[in-house]
């Protein structure tokens, strides 16, 4: 019973943690914190698949996350070579 209200206020915080970064990225001034604001808004979505699994008691959606995760990872990092380098494949 106590998970439940647990599970439901912490889809509700990472909820507006996603709008806050998505507002983030709308009214950024540089590139850098777009991709910053990106990187965390990819992590609050990964916490909230993982609440939504533990919710439904499937693995389906760890492994999704886990997925999610990776891209976003490979995303962030090619967001900071064209940043750097101004390409990204050499």
């Amino acid at each position: 019973m106590i998970m439940d209200y647990a599970i439901h206020f912490t889809f509700a915080c990472f909820g507006a943690a996603v709008m806050m970064c998505l507002w983030r990225i709308i009214t950024a001034d540089g590139v850098g914190t777009r991709v910053l604001a990106l990187d965390t808004m990819v992590i609050n979505t990964i916490a909230l698949m993982v609440l939504y699994g533990l919710l439904l008691g499937t693995e389906i959606f760890f492994e999704a996350a886990m997925i999610i995760a990776m891209l976003g990872f490979v995303s962030t990092v090619a967001y900071a070579r064209f940043m750097l380098r101004g390409n990204i494949i050499e």
